[in-house]
């Protein structure tokens, strides 16, 4: 997303070659102008930020540095919504109670698994609630995202009144502790009367301390006008803009958070259920603008990697004792931080390449397919101790991964060298003030 905000940047700003050229400076604007207005942004926002650039510069000068300087500034400002939450906000007597909305097709099912898989890895207790009961498979397809992430699950059998599942579930978060209750409510192909009464009956038998809207970042400035008519008829908390990944246009997040007034709190960045991230302006502004967003980084691998955990790796690192089940286990806790693409547009220098490099899949990709059959081939003592490898039990494991021999013996060098690098890494600090960064990074609410 905002990837032709960002090209339009660098172009605008090429044409500001020398100081103090206003003919410049008004070429620059026109181009920005452009861009902004293709990439689907409110004609009333982008006159005010090109009118915000233009002030600056001609206070501070015009100038390269001086045009990306006044852009950043004004972008921070216009994606905040001062005096309004980030992130989630726990309510002070438990349970939180998160009533989830938007149109159908919009991601809010998965969005509500993503919210509740982003809290369990905060180690918080969350149960939801399946009142979508218009959509037919609606419940299954709730039962099982949450069943294979390990979240609690709240349904009725044979009930098709949203209103009583509503009522037992609060009763059910309430009498087992929860400590947030997220209930996924029924989408809508568009916005009708019924859809808004049933919504505000829940609302009134809940009483939600968070009113979430779910909004698909690829639906321009018409889920703009939609979440204004939520917003009216349920007075929103925030928004989850789902699908922020995409190759979209990106208006609709500059216009929710203008129009509206109403904080964008988190953003679906991948398809997993780990890409949940919260909204921060300034990191989002820093991803636009090519600096890529290692707080977000630092913050997300802070959440899977366990201290203890971390430093009982290192020393083994240092002694040269990884073995195999190190290795599954290290590949599992990539996994958990989401997709690649998400991954690399945090890495200052690499992201802008994001939308250009094809996702990595870690559970389907031929090579971890290969990878993990090679290793469930190996005998317990053999995933302890590589070095136990020899000719006769590398014909086996190829036979056991039904791949050759050569195959075999290339995973067994590649992970013979990442085995020493790791070690060099640790016996130069490197690994261990890497591992103290991460776990010692603050974990987001």
């Amino acid at each position: 997303m905002f990837e032709i905000v960002s090209e339009s940047f660098k172009s605008a700003v090429n044409k500001l070659r020398f100081i103090d050229d206003e003919k410049a400076l008004k070429n620059a604007l026109d181009t920005l102008k452009k861009a902004l207005l293709k990439a689907d942004i409110h004609h009333k926002v982008t006159k005010e930020l090109l009118n915000l650039v233009e002030n600056d510069l001609k206070t501070n000068g015009i100038g390269q540095k001086q045009f990306l300087d006044s852009i950043k500034k004004n972008l921070e400002d216009i994606l905040s919504v001062k005096g309004k939450n980030q992130g989630f906000v726990f309510a002070v007597k438990p349970p939180t109670v998160v009533l989830m909305c938007g149109l159908q097709g919009g991601g809010k099912t998965t969005s509500t698994v993503k919210l509740a898989n982003y809290l369990k890895l905060r180690h918080k207790k969350v149960l939801v609630a399946a009142c979508d009961l218009q959509r037919l498979a609606a419940v299954e397809q709730l039962r099982q995202l949450t069943q294979a992430n390990e979240i609690d699950l709240f349904f009725i059998e044979n009930e098709n009144n949203p209103i009583n599942v509503a009522k037992q579930a609060l009763e059910k978060a309430k009498n087992s502790m929860y400590d947030v209750l997220l209930v996924d409510t029924a989408g809508r192909l568009a916005i009708d009367i019924a859809l808004m009464d049933e919504l505000k009956e829940i609302k009134n038998i809940l009483i939600p301390d968070e009113i979430f809207y779910v909004a698909d970042a690829m639906s321009g400035q018409d889920g703009v006008k939609t979440a204004i008519t939520f917003n009216e008829m349920l007075n929103l908390t925030g928004v989850i803009l789902s699908k922020f990944d995409a190759d979209t246009k990106g208006g609709i997040a500059l216009g929710i958070a203008r129009q509206i007034n109403v904080p964008l709190r988190f953003i679906g960045v991948g398809e997993k259920i780990a890409d949940l991230e919260i909204f921060i302006p300034d990191r989002i502004v820093n991803r636009i603008m090519g600096e890529g967003d290692l707080a977000t980084l630092a913050e997300k691998t802070a959440t899977i990697i366990d201290e203890k955990e971390a430093k009982i790796l290192n020393k083994k690192i240092k002694k040269g004792e990884f073995n195999f089940n190190d290795f599954l286990n290290q590949m599992e806790s990539v996994k958990k931080l989401g997709s690649m693409k998400s991954i690399i547009g945090m890495i200052p220098g690499l992201s802008s390449m994001a939308s250009s490099i094809k996702d990595i899949d870690l559970d389907n990709s031929k090579e971890i397919i290969h990878i993990k059959a090679m290793i469930s081939s190996m005998t317990p003592k053999e995933r302890e101790n590589p070095d136990l490898l020899n000719n006769a039990r590398k014909r086996r494991i190829a036979e056991g991964a039904g791949l050759s021999q050569m195959q075999v013996n290339r995973f067994l060098k590649q992970f013979s060298n990442a085995s020493k690098l790791a070690k060099k890494f640790s016996n130069k600090k490197g690994m261990e003030n890497f591992m103290n960064m991460l776990t010692q990074a603050k974990r987001p609410q």
